[in-house]
């Protein structure tokens, strides 16, 4: 089970997952791990076809054990979200409704706005082969609708799931959008990165590279562009002090610089 740590605090809880007349339990078992993996454990299952519980689910469910023994079975529709109060139902088809329709993402924010003020909320997920009729819909209070390629818009049913649940727990999310992984090193600091451009400008001014002196500062200065947008590790640094060396085997300098350092005895 890639992926999952025992030792993290879960995080549970959102809207009630409510699935009409699901027909595999298999099909339930992968909407269990789709909702785990978005901090959703309450789960609702309308006249399921293979009968509740079921051992098939269990299989499919990755050690999403939490939603399928919390899980609970109805009669009908209307006993699964009796004490709902704002019902959301997903559908892929254009319906001769007058309703208020979201994308996943805006019902996502919707959704958290109803559920901070108390409210209870619920979301309708169809049978996998037909999807959910007219009647089902009208019980809702919005209608989900996923904006995919209109030639093919047929997800099943743990990707449905998955894909609002997705939505509803990014939507409360505080991760950066942009991170930087140091793997044990950090960003250098500028007198390291000014060090490495005078080496540089000095080696490529010996290796006669700078054939119109003219661009000389036009072009020194693209290449200290070029490297801070990289925003080099100290690491990153030493390794192109290293190659420098290599190319223009200047042993020596790196042999004074490592004692400047202290990494070097005499």
């Amino acid at each position: 089970m890639a992926g999952t740590d025992r030792t993290q605090m879960p995080l549970l809880g959102g809207p009630r997952v409510v699935l009409i007349e699901p027909q595999l339990s298999e099909n339930v078992g992968a909407v269990a791990r789709a909702m785990l993996n978005c901090g959703l454990d309450q789960l609702a299952l309308v006249n399921p076809r293979e009968g509740w519980p079921n051992s098939k689910a269990l299989a499919m469910a990755s050690g999403a054990t939490e939603v399928l023994d919390g899980a609970q079975a109805f009669a009908t529709l209307e006993e699964a979200v009796a004490d709902v109060t704002a019902l959301y139902a997903t559908t892929a088809r254009p319906r001769e409704l007058t309703t208020r329709v979201l994308t996943p993402r805006e019902a996502a924010a919707d959704m958290r706005a109803v559920q901070a003020r108390g409210e209870k909320v619920g979301v309708l997920f169809g049978p996998e082969r037909s999807g959910m009729t007219n009647e089902h819909i009208s019980m809702a209070d919005t209608v989900i609708s996923v904006p995919l390629n209109p030639a093919y818009s047929s997800l099943n049913l743990a990707q449905a799931v998955l894909l609002v649940a997705y939505e509803w727990f990014t939507a409360g999310d505080e991760t950066p959008p942009d991170t930087l992984s140091m793997s044990g090193t950090r960003l250098a600091e500028k007198q390291e990165l000014i060090d490495l451009f005078g080496r540089l400008e000095a080696e490529l001014d010996t290796g006669g590279f700078f054939r119109a002196p003219d661009l000389r500062p036009t072009v020194m200065r693209n290449l200290r562009s070029m490297l801070q947008r990289a925003r080099l590790t100290d690491q990153e640094v030493r390794t192109f002090h290293g190659m420098i060396s290599a190319l223009t085997r200047s042993w020596q300098h790196t042999q004074n610089a490592k004692r400047r350092r202290g990494e070097l005895e005499d």
